[in-house]
């Protein structure tokens, strides 16, 4: 056992980017964490030159974020990334809550069979940030270490960055700057930008726990338990023999006592007991904050993750919710600065995940104020709960010890075509795309990995397509915004310059109720743009055009 050792990242003088007048860059990212990196990461997927600039030299400390949940795996896994953090990664699905050593309540965030990826991967936030800076680095993004951003100024069509380095202050601009870095973030700070919400009066303990046990991959959230009365635990496995226990202080326990050993010791061997040993990696307090900024676009300045919402921790909504900013945000980011699509796109960026932001701060709010009731009415329903569900199942789905990470639904997006058709199950759009397990050339493959990271049509057939449909077909793939066709047909065919996916399973034709000629038009980002009960090559087109914000 022993403690994780971060690598130190090289500091490279900024000699190449100081020039008089300052040297103009098409796109910056301020943050080299988890979010910021995922952005620089797709920007290269993209085509666009990134430079990124962090203050620090080398990954976060402690484990942070550790649940990925299983959109941020699939977002992930188009950055090249989603393989490596799942083998590494402890993957699960169920989780327990418990009111003393009762277990009162169970889920299951996959029930179903015919997914790609577990419903989450707990990983430590600095082994996801080293995956991420070497991708980044493979694909050729420039990243400069102890390079912090003092000042920035807005222009109409740029902002001006003032960087301090151990060499000194220089000025740089950036047609577009994305601001990761992070929920304090002196960017957002130093703009004056308001972010509104509440902060919670309770503060907990975190302790990263090197130690070897034989409990099951799950998440295990207990209320009152005998070994930290009237108060919650939350246990958590990650790789390495790594396990995050989260304890409930109260809002007067004093942080920086609480973090010393002598006080942190005792509680761990209250739950450990006596005869197991253990390392402590890491100890940090944090208090609940549920809040965000008013708008995430200010001009050319984008704000994402933590740096423009914040969640409390349960429920793993801040990386996960971080992960789909960037992942909604870069594509459309790409098509204005290539000439593609106008700047109003990114409007979009801004409105759909203001509202996802809303929509996991609605969720945190509710499962913070259960976990710690403030008022004695919210107390007195939250124990009749946790009572009634030891013995009632209608009392278990009230229990709220963090509603797990979900993606949303962009059901209002101005991007989406409304059906003009009636179809059945949750493909609506705007939805995030369910995955299902395909054939490709006789091989085994997932329904995802096959749409990829542009715009896609999605095409059920049950034989090969006309001449006339085939032309128009492989037309989309050559248009100014490229299309990729696919065919999902119930066995192989034959189709030239098509890709054929067998629905072998029935998955996909039961999850996105498709039957012969059903189309989907699909976002990069992998939601639905628009959905027919026929190809219609001028419907297609129009819900494409309003896709990129071009209608």
């Amino acid at each position: 056992m022993g403690a994780h050792v971060n690598p130190i990242y090289p500091y490279k003088a900024p000699t190449d980017l100081r020039a008089t007048p300052p040297l103009r860059k098409p796109l910056i990212v301020i943050g080299a964490g988890p979010v910021g990196l995922a952005a620089a990461v797709d920007a290269r997927l993209q085509g666009l030159p990134v430079l990124v600039l962090d203050d620090d030299k080398t990954v976060s400390v402690g484990s942070r974020a550790v649940c990925y949940a299983k959109r941020a795996l699939e977002v992930l896994d188009r950055l090249g990334v989603g393989q490596p953090v799942c083998e590494l990664g402890v993957s699960w699905n169920v989780g327990r809550t418990f009111l003393d050593e009762q277990e009162v309540y169970q889920f299951n965030l996959v029930p179903e069979p015919g997914h790609k990826r577990p419903g989450m991967v707990n990983l430590q936030q600095y082994h996801i940030e080293e995956m991420l800076i070497a991708r980044a680095l493979e694909l050729g993004a420039d990243i400069r270490w102890q390079h912090k951003v003092t000042a920035v100024t807005r222009h109409d069509d740029h902002a001006t960055l003032t960087v301090e380095t151990p060499d000194g202050s220089f000025e740089i601009e950036a047609d577009w700057l994305v601001v990761a870095d992070g929920a304090r973030s002196p960017i957002r700070r130093h703009l004056g930008l308001d972010i509104e919400g509440r902060v919670f009066q309770d503060r907990f303990l975190i302790a990263d726990v090197v130690m070897k046990a034989d409990y099951p991959a799950e998440r295990w959230f207990w209320f009152d338990p005998p070994f930290h009365r009237n108060q919650s635990v939350l246990l958590h496995k990650q790789s390495n023999n790594v396990w995050r226990v989260d304890f409930q202080l109260g809002w007067d326990a004093d942080p920086e006592e609480e973090k010393k050993p002598e006080k942190v010791l005792p509680r761990l061997k209250a739950m450990l007991g006596n005869e197991r040993p253990f390392e402590l990696e890491w100890v940090s307090i944090y208090t609940f904050q549920c809040r965000r900024m008013t708008d995430f676009r200010h001009g050319r300045i984008l704000f994402v993750g933590d740096a423009a919402h914040q969640v409390s921790p349960f429920g793993a909504r801040g990386a996960n919710s971080g992960f789909q900013d960037a992942d909604d945000l870069m594509w459309k980011l790409a098509l204005v600065i290539q000439g593609q699509a106008p700047e109003r796109l990114l409007d979009s960026y801004a409105l759909d995940r203001q509202f996802a932001a809303d929509e996991n701060i609605m969720n945190s709010t509710r499962s913070t104020d259960f976990i710690t009731p403030k008022s004695r009415t919210s107390k007195t329903f939250r124990n009749q709960v946790l009572a009634l569900a030891k013995h009632h199942p209608f009392a278990r789905k009230l229990v709220n010890s963090g509603r797990l990470s979900m993606p949303s639904f962009l059901t209002g997006s101005m991007l989406n075509t409304p059906d003009s058709a009636h179809f059945e199950g949750q493909m609506v759009p705007g939805a995030p795309m369910d995955d299902a397990p395909v054939q490709v050339a006789g091989q085994d493959g997932w329904l995802l990995d096959q749409v990829g990271r542009g715009f896609a049509c999605l095409l059920f057939a049950d034989a090969v397509p006309s001449a006339e449909l085939l032309a128009q077909l492989q037309a989309l793939a050559r248009g100014p915004v490229p299309v990729t066709p696919l065919i999902v047909a119930p066995r192989a065919l034959d189709v030239p310059g098509v890709r054929v996916v067998v629905d072998a399973q029935g998955w996909i034709a039961k999850r996105y109720d498709g039957q012969a000629g059903t189309t989907y038009l699909l976002r990069p980002d992998q939601h639905v743009a628009a959905r027919w009960r026929q190809f219609e090559p001028a419907a297609l087109q129009a819900a494409l055009a309003r896709a990129i914000g071009k209608a």
